[in-house]
């Protein structure tokens, strides 16, 4: 191990998951590999482990885990419209989550940020069903196997352009896991709303930014620095983990946001900067959607930059955005010193 580079965590059986002419295939991953290769970043690649059974059923129910193993025993098939199986999809999938577990471990060990760069991507799969191109949910797994080696309380920040319905369902009612999502709404899945806060003694650790269509680089960081950063810096999270989706960027097909490389790496920004403050710097990121295969290469590599100490300087006011950061604030005024005027945790005496 090099410790202080960036880990990038790989393994070539990610390209098997054969999903035909789909938008997730297998060019997505060799498009990025060829791109950091060009760019000479600071990294050291890490070869993961498939993840054990009992650390899938650390999130999904057997029953579930052998429908996908029967299911491409018998050559393949479909979970839903859009989740294709193959033949060899169970491994792969088996083997995303263990990448998602490498980055993990890799971060703990004293890698200087970790980059899953994974396929079937996850953060749409529930404990008992996957959807929206995902199998297993790699960073809900992830974030189990940090808890348990010892790291407490887990922040997950999900920037892909839908909303991580099955990440946030798992940890609904989980205080020790604060569930962050950015997503264009409406949009696939339909789920996310400003109110969907958490339940059952987590209120307030699921915060969910539904940003109208064609947000860019200036509302998305209104919405990290003055949603995430406060709110994260409170809950002081032991290692903080990314759904890393590239789908926002302007010229994604999927999606109807204008990111663009400079935003991905302003936002990676203000992640880095909860990790530094909470974590020992302990920051891992894995591989959700992104579409355009240029377009996700060039956010990665800025957003590796980033994670490294390079954030550019992002500058501007949206006022949609600004309206919504409002509103957000006010509902969770009632969870949040930071975002109580006097101070106060919980809502003001009547």
């Amino acid at each position: 191990m090099s410790e202080g580079k960036s880990a990038l965590i790989y393994h070539p059986l990610f390209l098997l998951h054969d999903t035909g002419g789909h938008p997730e295939r297998k060019e997505r991953l060799t498009a990025i590999l060829e791109r950091i290769e060009s760019e000479g970043l600071d990294i050291e690649y890490i070869t993961p482990r498939s993840a054990r059974i009992e650390q899938v059923e650390a999130v999904h129910g057997r029953r579930y885990i052998d429908q996908v193993r029967a299911i491409c025993e018998r050559g393949g098939g479909y979970l839903d419209i859009d989740t294709v199986l193959s033949k060899d999809s169970y491994e792969a999938a088996l083997m995303a989550a263990g990448g998602a577990i490498a980055a993990v471990d890799a971060v703990i060990e004293g890698h200087r940020g970790a980059y899953a760069l994974v396929r079937p991507p996850g953060h749409h799969a529930l404990p008992n069903r996957g959807m929206g191109f995902c199998i297993f949910n790699n960073v809900a797994i992830a974030a189990k196997h940090a808890q348990s080696r010892g790291l407490k309380k887990v922040l997950i920040v999900d920037w892909d352009v839908h909303h991580g319905n099955g990440t946030n369902a798992i940890f609904y009612s989980d205080p020790s896991v604060m569930y962050f999502s950015t997503h264009q709404f409406p949009h696939y899945p339909g789920t996310g709303r400003m109110n969907d806060v958490g339940e059952d003694g987590a209120e307030g650790t699921k915060v969910n930014v539904p940003l109208p269509s064609g947000s860019g680089d200036e509302g998305y960081l209104m919405a990290y620095r003055e949603l995430l950063l406060p709110a994260a810096l409170e809950f002081s999270p032991d290692i903080v983990l990314v759904s890393a989706g590239q789908d926002p960027h302007r010229d994604d097909p999927l999606g109807g946001m204008s990111l663009t490389a400079r935003g991905f790496a302003a936002i990676a920004g203000v992640v880095k900067e909860v990790a530094d403050r909470c974590s020992e710097g302990m920051v891992a990121a894995v591989l959700e959607g992104g579409y355009n295969l240029s377009a996700q290469t060039e956010a990665i590599v800025a957003q590796i930059r980033a994670f490294q100490g390079e954030v550019p300087e992002v500058s501007g006011f949206d006022s949609r955005v600004a309206r919504r950061i409002d509103e957000i604030k006010a509902i969770h005024k009632a969870y949040w010193k930071c975002f109580q005027p006097d101070g106060m945790r919980g809502p003001p005496p009547s």
